[in-house]
């Protein structure tokens, strides 16, 4: 049974994102809006979660999972990043961006692609989520909530915890949340490929 936490969507009240930061760490599975948005989110290396992520999108295990991070640092962290690919994020981190990049050994070999060992990497630009991830001190694993037969996504707190109460551990409501998604990057080639055109502008990197 999913908890229902409202929150305020640019001065997040510390008391219920610590609470939402315990329900992670304990494994739990959590809805929350972000700028690009809703995205289910919760602990990278606790494999049930994965599991529960999978069936709720209803995509296998080639699906690219997103690691949400506080900020470009934390990206070099969990991606190998050379300096060209660095120029690239820094100059559109935080924002409506995912990157695909080549994993690090920091990161559980169950949430890299099982071929390409990559993973999405993004640094949000929502109050909301970089208040959680601050009180995480580690990023999320996320995934865009896309029902299956679905193109778009669920955008509305209520009818989230509606159609998906015994799924989720906690739906976290900030208000409008928009439903346009990311623009996917992909930067472990020579040169950078548009997987997902979306909220980001393509200019930065020349696709445009």
């Amino acid at each position: 049974m999913a908890q229902l936490f409202q929150i305020h969507p640019q001065h997040p009240q510390p008391r219920l994102i610590k609470q939402a930061a315990e329900i992670a760490r304990s494994g739990g599975l959590i809805a929350l809006p972000t700028d690009a948005a809703y995205s289910l989110a919760g602990v990278a290396g606790y494999a049930p979660l994965l599991d529960r992520i999978r069936r709720i999108r209803g995509v296998d295990e080639r699906h690219h999972f997103t690691l949400m991070c506080r900020d470009l640092s934390e990206i070099a962290t969990y991606a190998r990043v050379d300096n060209t690919q660095y120029r690239l994020l820094k100059a559109t981190t935080p924002g409506g961006y995912t990157f695909i990049l080549e994993g690090t050994r920091e990161l559980p070999r169950r949430v890299l692609h099982p071929k390409r060992k990559t993973i999405g990497l993004r640094v949000p630009n929502h109050p909301l989520a970089l208040a959680l991830l601050e009180e995480m001190n580690e990023p999320l694993l996320t995934s865009t909530l896309i029902l299956p037969g679905s193109s778009a996504p669920l955008a509305d707190a209520d009818e989230i915890r509606q159609r998906l109460e015994k799924q989720l551990d906690l739906v976290i409501d900030a208000g409008h949340c928009g439903m346009e998604m990311t623009t996917v990057i992909n930067l472990t080639g020579d040169q950078p490929e548009l997987v997902r055109a979306g909220l980001g502008p393509l200019a930065p990197f020349g696709l445009g």
